[in-house]
């Protein structure tokens, strides 16, 4: 039996001596995805608010320290296992998160823009193009092969439904064509939102209930409405119906999914797929910190700093979390499902 197809971090026949790397997971780039999105957050709170600027480019620069390490091991991963990385990218659900190390291209350069116009420009056509063909290859991998329902997890939504980010940059280089890029990459993502839902809902109604360790990527369904919402935006540069459609719908996921982040710490040990909750509630807070500067109600803008405060107190401990277990060898540990 091929251990892999169960565990895409298991070492494959006559594979080189096992490694602390072997186990690095792609997923991982989530945090870069995390740190970035908290970054644009607190820099929108900064400006609304008059709170210190700091803040918002100490997060950003964690955010570009990040991937240039997670950039450098993971390459040192295919150098010197590309058995591993093979099995990562054929598994059924780890294939998804490498549209993790993509969306990390398509939000540096909202990181990066203010300091390194040209490289932020550069690496975010780099992302937008990866990001087309990664979501044309899952889908085309998905209607060519058939699927088991029980793979049908909220990992699914992240190559497709991930083209919603490449407005997010996008529109703020003002290159002639790109309204007609975040158009097209709008419909794919919110198109590709209601089947993927749909289906993955299903699945956990009348299947077998996800193992613990993977339950934060419940979080994910937070996403697709919460980013939908910001490139929406930043798009037509107006919040209308459906703009306010978007926002109340990531509000409404939000308060249904937040319980079982809640109820984590005690079910399960921290694993690094934890940090799949991370982005999505930057963007969600994104959302919430944009939709109370247009509504102006004392109680959107109190709802929009709390949930800014949670997701800086939540990104902060699975970076130290992390960080922990990495510096104890535990790496193989925090990957396990």
């Amino acid at each position: 039996m091929d251990t892999t197809a169960a565990n895409p971090h298991a070492r494959p026949r006559n594979a080189p001596p096992d490694s602390a790397l072997h186990h690095l997971p792609v997923s991982l780039f989530g945090s870069v995805m995390s740190l970035c999105g908290l970054c644009m957050a607190w820099r929108i709170a900064a400006a609304a608010y008059n709170l210190p600027a700091l803040i918002a480019e100490t997060i950003g620069g964690a955010a570009v320290l990040a991937f240039l390490v997670l950039c450098a091991a993971y390459g040192v991963k295919l150098v010197r296992a590309p058995a591993a990385v093979h099995a990562e990218f054929v598994h059924p659900a780890a294939a998804n998160f490498f549209a993790t190390f993509i969306i990390s291209l398509l939000l540096l350069p909202a990181v990066l823009l203010p300091y390194a116009p040209t490289l932020a420009s550069g690496l975010w056509l780099l992302g937008a193009l990866l990001m087309v063909l990664f979501a044309w290859w899952m889908v085309k991998r998905w209607m060519s092969v058939r699927q088991q329902l029980a793979h049908a997890t909220p990992a699914w939504i992240v190559p497709v439904v991930g083209t919603l980010n490449i407005p997010i940059t996008g529109n703020l280089l003002g290159w002639p064509g790109l309204h007609e890029v975040a158009l097209f990459s709008l419909a794919v993502g919110l198109f590709f939102t209601v089947p993927l839902f749909t289906l993955i809902f299903g699945r956990l109604l009348f299947e077998e209930a996800m193992p613990a360790p993977q339950r934060p990527s419940l979080l994910i369904f937070l996403a697709p409405f919460a980013v939908g919402f910001s490139a929406y935006v930043g798009t037509v540069r107006q919040i209308d119906l459906l703009a306010s459609g978007l926002f109340y719908l990531a509000l409404f996921m939000l308060a249904v999914l937040l319980p079982k982040l809640l109820d984590l710490p005690g079910c399960c040990p921290f694993r690094v797929s934890w940090w799949a909750a991370g982005f999505p509630l930057a963007a969600a807070s994104i959302a919430a910190l944009t939709y109370a500067a247009h509504l102006g109600a004392a109680f959107a803008h109190v709802l929009a700093l709390m949930l800014l405060a949670f997701t800086t107190l939540l990104v902060l401990a699975l970076a130290w979390r992390t960080l922990h277990g990495i510096a104890q060898g535990e790496l193989k540990t925090l990957t396990l499902a």
